[in-house]
């Protein structure tokens, strides 16, 4: 029908970007509610964008014959996150957001483990030594605000928190006032355990 418009969702796909399936995922205990993000910071190999490795690993492609010895280490690794924004600004979604991302590991948040059960996984092309590209923050910034609307976002937060010591990223060099001035639900300042 001329001038129908399109759902920007489908069973937890966001329409607007690239879709690029991951099999490393797994469903939501019910009831589910998806109630936090997870930001990450991710280059492959380390250090190194545009190489489409991301999408490689959390596509489960990496190859034995990888001419790079850190990406060969990989091979058995099944991983994933719901989205990866890469420093162009480019958005590819690899899980729904209805079902877990394999993407927070070990981890406490509010005084409930395991965040992959309720959380939405956002992966920034980056790594912990260098700053974010303002294009990776004006899509964050759209992504997130889409996110808030269709699901009952309670905080956003870093892997660093949720993890500590295990992990390190998004990293210092990761601006949160910009996610606060765009009157997003920021955690930053917390005791451990959460």
């Amino acid at each position: 029908m001329q001038g129908e418009q399109k759902p920007l969702w489908t069973d937890g796909w966001l329409q607007q970007c690239t879709h690029m399936p991951s099999p490393n995922f797994s469903q939501r205990p019910q009831p589910a509610e998806v109630s936090l993000v997870v930001l990450h910071n991710i280059s492959l190999p380390p250090f190194e964008y545009g190489q489409q490795a991301v999408q490689r690993l959390f596509t489960n492609q990496i190859k034995p014959d990888e001419p790079d010895d850190f990406m060969r280490s990989l091979i058995s690794l099944r991983v994933s996150s719901h989205f990866l924004l890469e420093r162009s600004g480019a958005l590819t979604q690899f899980v729904s957001c209805d079902d877990a991302a394999f993407q927070a590991g070990v981890s406490r948040f509010d005084g409930r483990e395991g965040c992959n059960a309720f959380s939405i996984g956002i992966e920034l092309e980056g790594c912990d030594f260098e700053p974010f590209t303002e294009s990776q923050y004006m899509q964050l910034n759209e992504l997130l605000q889409v996110l808030c609307r269709h699901y009952p976002i309670q905080a956003i937060i870093g892997h660093q928190h949720i993890a500590p010591g295990r992990k390190s990223d998004p990293g210092h060099f990761f601006q949160w006032h910009r996610l606060r001035a765009w009157g997003l639900p920021v955690i930053t300042q917390y005791q451990w355990p959460l």
